[in-house]
């Protein structure tokens, strides 16, 4: 089996990330490289609610992930250029992501929820059946 050398791992910034990331670094080989991201789903309005400033909101939101992104990356000792915070539909971006950087390995946490839960969908399960590399879900 070969060694896996592009490791892409999809995080929701909660604290099960730890466990995560945890185990891409186990699995990553010696010179793999990891590469760490956070998607942050766009506002969704239905109609004018003029008390509310969006923008202002999407960019805390943003400056927010990039400092929890940021902490979770110091502590697993990732090159701050790997770790990303981008927006749009997770599942499509993590897919993007993946195929446009040659990554060979996307690690997601899956909360493990059975019944109506698991026949919406989540965003571990959309990334398995739409990815074109191996997926692992780490059972969070």
């Amino acid at each position: 089996m070969t060694a896996y050398k592009n490791i892409l791992i999809a995080v929701d910034l909660d604290d099960a990330n730890k466990q995560v990331v945890s185990k891409a670094i186990a699995i990553a080989g010696e010179n793999a490289t990891l590469n760490l991201i956070h998607v942050i789903e766009p506002i969704q309005i239905y109609g004018p609610i003029p008390t509310i400033d969006y923008a202002s909101i999407q960019s805390h939101t943003n400056d927010f992930a990039k400092k929890k992104l940021s902490a979770l990356g110091e502590e697993f000792s990732i090159d701050v250029k790997r770790q990303y915070v981008l927006e749009g539909v997770a599942q499509k971006v993590i897919h993007a992501f993946a195929e446009e950087n040659g990554v060979d390995l996307i690690v997601v946490g899956s909360h493990g929820r059975h019944g109506v839960s698991l026949l919406l969908g989540s965003t571990a399960n959309a990334v398995l059946h739409g990815a074109q590399s191996d997926v692992l879900a780490v059972r969070v």
